[in-house]
């Protein structure tokens, strides 16, 4: 099978934050787990979109749907490692597009992981996809767009 490769711009990135690996999240291979990893990057989304004012449900029902998610892993981190998540957006279209993460450890400059999570809005109340909302899309005017 053939692997995913994972490379974003430089100046994509507009968000970043830091996360201890806790304990609970190592494996039985004494690193950071997948699962774990998933956690931490949907907890950097969320840093992320509330920062661009996207709340997790809006008063009218609108949040976002994660519509799917890629992620290589580069090297191991273990328990209290602090990791650098630098998130961005990528690939506007109508609906969404994606949000990228590079995953780092600062204190020996290694690049744990890569992710992309393509994301779309979603009115909860109607169960439908809805177009992004003008406030979120002006927030990156440099994004590039694809329809």
């Amino acid at each position: 099978m053939a692997r995913i490769q994972l490379q974003f711009p430089d100046n994509q990135y507009y968000y970043a934050t830091r996360m201890t690996v806790r304990v609970t999240d190592i494996n039985a291979a004494n690193h950071l787990a997948n699962d774990s990893m998933i956690s931490m990057i949907s907890e950097a989304r969320g840093r992320f979109m509330f920062d661009a004012g996207i709340e997790d449900l809006r008063e009218d029902g609108t949040g976002i749907i994660v519509t799917d998610l890629a992620t290589t892993y580069r090297a191991e981190a273990h328990a209290r490692d602090v990791l650098l998540f630098e998130v961005g957006v990528m690939d506007f279209n109508r609906y969404g597009g994606d949000i990228i993460f590079r995953i780092t450890r600062p204190a020996d400059g290694r690049l744990i992981a890569m992710a992309k999570s393509g994301f779309v809005f979603f009115n909860y109340r109607t169960h439908q996809v809805v177009p992004m909302p003008p406030a979120f899309l002006a927030r990156f005017p440099d994004v590039n767009r694809i329809e």
